[in-house]
């Protein structure tokens, strides 16, 4: 003899649940180590500018990195 239910399962929705929080985190976090890395990377290429031509981003050399990262903290 079998039986059948027509209710669904809840372990199955949870895991589903479960399953689109932890990719949705992984994209969080893959999308924040890129706009760091990009920032990096301009940091980078400040660095390696002379500095007359920083003077003329209206720079200095002790500035770059508080220029790059001007929105994410407060001076």
């Amino acid at each position: 003899m079998s039986y059948t239910s027509d209710i669904p399962d809840r372990n199955a929705s949870l895991g589903r649940k479960f399953g689109a929080q932890v990719l949705a985190s992984i994209g969080a976090a893959l999308t924040r180590y890129g706009r760091i890395r990009s920032r990096a990377d301009r940091v980078e290429q400040l660095q390696a500018l002379s500095d007359a031509e920083l003077a003329k981003l209206g720079l200095t050399r002790d500035r770059i990195v508080q220029h790059v990262f001007r929105d994410q903290f407060y001076y």
